[in-house]
């Protein structure tokens, strides 16, 4: 079992009226796809997390043909979830009909970006995965930039899931024993005993994990890598 991390740049042509929003609204940061249905029904149901503005996103959203209703739940000033029912279109029931053809599992958030780039994860078998890269190579309208690609003996779907077992066990370590609280009540040293390695080790191991942390908090995805 494997999986891959894309980045794609869909076409504006192709994008879901609210995925231009999205890419071309100065009124938006980004929006992630948490969770849907996978039915064949006439209507399938979404709920995305939004960054941005609300009232923008209320205004427009209200004016998409496809949308049945929608209800919005604010979290914080610029952060908040949308509830959507939407009619199921003939494009989206091709797109889930080709991953179930190749047997492929998309792992969310499926998060929408500025410019009209898509980050997505998928997990299937390797040659589903490389299947599904040349067909998507293989279209000029779409590019395509394979981020990460590997086995699966990680999390994925998950801020930590980007982290080594040992990098995980590091932050972890350190989070409990108070190293990132304010004010510090654990020092470096404390952590690399309780890993029972070095200091230069337990550093290391920290300073990889919050560099792979820090990117996927702010919505940021990392350099292409394999995790072989």
């Amino acid at each position: 079992m494997r999986y891959l991390h894309a980045r794609l740049d869909v076409p504006a042509a192709m994008r879901h009226p609210l995925q231009s929003f999205v890419a071309d609204s100065e009124a938006m940061n980004r929006a992630e796809l948490h969770a849907w249905n996978q039915s064949f029904e006439t209507v399938q149901f979404a709920l995305l997390y939004i960054d941005g503005d609300i009232d923008a996103y209320r205004d427009r959203i209200e004016t998409v043909e496809p949308i049945r209703w929608f209800e919005l739940a604010p979290l914080d000033e610029t952060g908040f979830y949308s509830y959507v029912c939407q009619e199921y279109t003939e494009s989206e029931r091709g797109l889930t009909r080709a991953f179930t053809d190749l047997q492929l599992v998309v792992v969310p958030p499926i998060v929408y970006g500025t410019d009209g780039w898509v980050d997505v994860t998928v997990v299937g078998s390797s040659g589903s995965l490389s299947d599904l890269v040349d067909a998507l190579e293989a279209r000029s309208d779409i590019g395509v930039d394979v981020r990460e690609i590997g086995r699966l003996n990680r999390r994925l779907g998950s801020v930590t899931g980007c982290l080594t077992s040992r990098q995980a066990e590091a932050v972890e370590t350190a989070t409990e024993m108070g190293y990132y609280a304010v004010p510090r009540q654990a020092s470096l040293d404390a952590v690399a005993s309780e890993l029972e390695v070095a200091n230069s080790t337990a550093s290391e191991l920290l300073r990889r994990a919050e560099s792979r942390l820090m990117p996927r908090l702010v919505g940021i995805s990392g350099s292409s890598r394999s995790t072989e």
